[in-house]
């Protein structure tokens, strides 16, 4: 493990179901975040980019593998050493207003934390720090959460999450139903965040404009697993993943013909109870061969600016326009990749 590693996920597997029936929601997933990093995780929906966080935050019990949260395994924690744990680890959840108790007021519950870890009254912070901390106003601690608009229930959850000083935030993607202009605030308070507390945040979310506004690091996710890992700037100019240039590629843009060059995703992800053989994005990939792609699965390995699972990435580094010629080599003579 690296000397500032906070996350340290190592071949992280999720089942749900029985053993023999089992559905596989994260196969095989390492990563490693750093000391005030932010790591985005991207992915279309059922990716299990949600599913990897939760089990990174203890939330979810894994089939295999290990998580490390500054050095230790979470894995089998129990009474005081888990409690602990928890404190170390907070989660922003998708949506604010459900992880919010209707009963209770806003200055209650982000001092909630408090009671549930026995946190002495002189290390407490009043309500209204804790709001200010979020820039929110003192009189909100008197309001419900039924009284808040979207963007100030999402402040207020990470409020309640910085009470205790967590080492990690794992926000699940933060800016959901909110107007540009709210979402762009959520996005620099996190920022701003990371930078005065010194935070490790991983940021769920399928809106890489999100991600690319604050994360450091982003990882892309496909049925279970991490196909493509790199520093944000790099991954945005010159992704070395099909899947991930489709994804860049289908980012709203306010001139078409300023869109990242691909091709738009054809065709259903396929059932994670029943995944393609070989490289499981194969079936919707435009760069398919079948004598390789949908008979021998790609390791996640080094490229020249980070990690990717794909045959082809030389390819694609190769040359930015490939993509859009990608029916092509469905016929060319070569069944192997350039070495």
């Amino acid at each position: 493990m690296s000397a500032d590693a906070v996350i340290d996920a190592r071949d992280v597997r999720v089942e749900f179901g029985k053993r023999r029936e089992a559905m596989t929601a994260v196969n095989g997933v390492s990563l490693v975040v750093g000391h005030a990093e932010i790591l985005g995780l991207v992915g279309e929906s059922g990716s299990g980019k949600t599913t990897l966080a939760r089990a990174i935050a203890g939330l979810q019990a894994i089939a295999g593998g290990q998580v490390l949260i500054e050095g230790t395994q979470i894995a089998g924690l129990r009474g005081g050493r888990l409690r602990r744990m928890r404190r170390r680890v907070q989660v922003v959840f998708q949506d604010p207003h459900a992880s919010l108790s209707p009963r209770l007021r806003v200055g209650y519950l982000v001092c909630e934390p408090y009671t549930i870890h026995g946190v002495p009254r002189d290390e407490r912070r009043r309500a209204e720090e804790l709001l200010d901390a979020v820039g929110l106003a003192p009189e909100i601690a008197g309001k419900y959460p039924h009284e808040l608009s979207g963007g100030q229930a999402r402040r207020v959850s990470i409020a309640r999450a910085l009470a205790i000083e967590p080492a990690v935030l794992v926000a699940d993607e933060p800016t959901a139903g909110l107007d540009v202009s709210t979402a762009a605030g959520v996005l620099n308070l996190l920022s701003d965040l990371r930078d005065s507390r010194g935070l490790t945040m991983l940021l769920i979310t399928h809106d890489l404009n999100v991600v690319g506004a604050v994360a450091d690091r982003i990882g892309v996710m496909y049925m279970g697993e991490l196909v493509e890992l790199s520093e944000a700037d790099a991954l945005f100019e010159a992704p070395r993943h099909p899947y991930s240039r489709a994804l860049l590629g289908a980012i709203p843009v306010p001139d078409p013909t300023e869109r990242t060059p691909g091709v738009p995703l054809e065709g259903e992800i396929p059932s994670p109870r029943d995944p393609p053989a070989g490289c499981r994005f194969h079936t919707r990939c435009p760069m398919v061969h079948d004598t390789l792609c949908a008979t021998e699965t790609p390791a996640l390995s080094q490229t020249d600016q980070g990690l990717a699972a794909c045959h082809w990435w030389r390819e694609i580094a190769a040359s930015a326009s490939l993509i859009a010629e990608a029916p092509s080599l469905g016929t060319r003579d070569a069944g192997t990749p350039t070495q």
